[in-house]
């Protein structure tokens, strides 16, 4: 068996450890959308854009207007506890109606003549709460006028209460606010809607988002459990919107809210279809497993819409904003982030901490490559690195990206970083006798991973902090808890080595047999 043999098993039995889980979700950015205009569009937007959209937009301003004064009318005298507690009833919820009038006609002028209902509404007996998905844009909110202004409700975001006028008509629905900052806003909501969802309560049915913010409809991101904790029969819904081109979607990285508006007042109709699925009734286990229900709920919505499902959530997109502010792409922040808490048992404050630290190695590309790697660990490129860039490499693109990046440190790094390790590759490098010398360290990482003598040097001045010309155990397990790919460097190293002079034993054993 050669060495190149050896080196192949090691990387077939690294590839098959990862081939199992964690591999990459079928639409890696579900938080991008590109809008591609023909010439023909850019025609269109430019004549629109000076006669009928003008126009639609002064209209659809005066009538916000008279809605805001009739939903003031509305919530007149009322407490902000009185609204989160009871259901407006009498006048107050007669007023409703013609804020949904006004409402419709206003989503007409935005160029939403007819909207296509398919399937049957349940009624408030069947079901207390609709799934709505997938989430792409702030004209999702014509499902409200769809479903009836004056009997349904929303789960919103806390700051959609405090926008200048539009704050107001979001009050009038009585919303379950949700604060994405507030550690104890999810515990607060689930108890919300499971109390206003219970049979013979006096509210009206609740209509949810489940993911929680807007993706690209390339796929159904992970589902929220909160409307799944009552554990009573849900509605789902899907939202076809079929104009093109899809000025409509409004996510992460794209086109901002005002260039969306516009793009879609230039259009001169929006096509959506509204699709009621059949009355979604959880089993006993689902009952019991609010994320099982909501996965399942899921499925049933994305086979309709005939789009894949990933493990994408909120937590990547505030991933992707940090990565921005530190000089990364964007996307470069994407971990599908539910399924490395659920597989990893990772929380969003240790994915966050490795962030500065990726982008440290990975400079503004947003992502690293083997001569990153190389120069982040101040080694020549050598088989043992090579064999640890690999394990890091999942897809085998050449590059790690940060989710990979992520799982690397998490499954390659840090169970490598333990104290048997550290201790043979101190012993390795000269430390049997309780340190390593300057020139021991040099000796071995010269002849081992063919390093230059200023290199090999200069990485002695790191690890001896203090100084001293002398590496103690403890300051070089300092060194390895900082960049645990040493320790992963060092084990695999010594794996090649005992590859290598298996092989070469082999070959005496050969040689004696032969001349026998």
């Amino acid at each position: 068996m050669s060495s190149a043999v050896a080196s192949g098993n090691l990387r077939l039995r690294h590839s098959l450890q990862r081939a199992s889980s964690l591999i990459h979700p079928e639409v890696r950015n579900p938080f991008v959308h590109q809008l591609n205009l023909t010439t023909f569009d850019k025609m269109r937007i430019a004549i629109m854009s000076v006669t009928i959209a003008p126009v639609r937009l002064i209209l659809v301003m005066l009538i916000l207007l008279l809605d805001c004064v009739i939903a003031k009318i509305a919530l007149g005298g009322l407490t902000e506890q009185q609204l989160a507690t009871k259901p407006m009833k009498g006048w107050r919820r007669m007023l409703l109606y013609p804020l949904w009038l006004l409402g419709r006609f206003q989503f007409f002028l935005m160029g939403f003549h007819y909207i296509s209902v398919k399937g049957k509404k349940a009624t408030c007996e069947e079901v207390p709460i609709f799934i709505i998905a997938p989430h792409t844009t702030f004209f999702d909110a014509i499902i409200v006028f769809v479903l009836g202004l004056e009997s349904s409700s929303v789960v919103s975001r806390e700051e959609n209460g405090k926008a200048p006028l539009f704050g107001i008509l979001v009050r009038a629905l009585q919303p379950v606010f949700v604060s994405r900052t507030d550690p104890h806003s999810r515990q607060n909501t689930v108890r919300e809607i499971i109390r206003r969802s219970q049979p013979g309560s006096e509210w009206p049915q609740i209509l949810i988002f489940p993911e929680g913010t807007c993706a690209n409809r390339t796929c159904l991101i992970s589902f929220k459990p909160g409307a799944f904790y009552p554990g009573l029969p849900v509605q789902p819904v899907a939202l076809h919107y079929k104009t093109k081109p899809d000025t409509v979607i409004w996510t992460w990285e794209g086109p901002n809210a005002l260039t969306c508006l516009w793009l879609t007042f230039c259009n001169w109709n929006n096509e959506l279809e509204v699709e009621f699925l059949p009355v979604y009734k959880p089993n006993d286990e689902e009952k019991k497993d609010a994320k099982l229900f909501a996965r399942n709920v899921r499925d049933v919505i994305a086979k309709a819409m005939d789009i894949p499902v990933t493990d994408h959530t909120f937590e990547d997109c505030r991933l992707m904003m940090e990565a921005s502010k530190i000089g990364l792409p964007m996307e470069a922040g994407i971990v599908e982030f539910h399924k490395i808490m659920v597989k990893l048992g990772l929380k969003l404050s240790d994915v966050q901490e490795q962030l500065p630290k990726y982008a440290e190695i990975a400079k503004s590309k947003g992502y690293i490559s083997i001569e990153d790697f190389a120069e982040y660990l101040k080694l020549p490129i050598s088989p043992a690195l090579e064999e640890v860039f690999a394990m890091y490499d999942r897809d085998g693109s050449g590059n790690i990206d940060f989710r990979e990046y992520v799982i690397g440190c998490s499954l390659v790094a840090k169970p490598a970083s333990n104290e048997k390790t550290l201790t043979l590759a101190f012993k390795l490098f000269g430390g049997e006798k309780g340190y390593i010398t300057k020139e021991e360290l040099v000796q071995i990482l010269e002849s081992s991973f063919t390093m230059a003598d200023n290199e090999a040097e200069e990485l002695f001045n790191q690890v001896d902090e203090a100084k001293s010309g002398e590496i103690t155990f403890d300051q070089f397990k300092a060194f390895a808890d900082k960049k645990p790919e040493y320790a992963t460097l060092f084990k695999t190293f010594q794996e090649l080595s005992e590859a290598e002079s298996y092989q070469e034993q082999g070959n005496l054993n050969f040689d004696k047999d032969k001349n026998d």
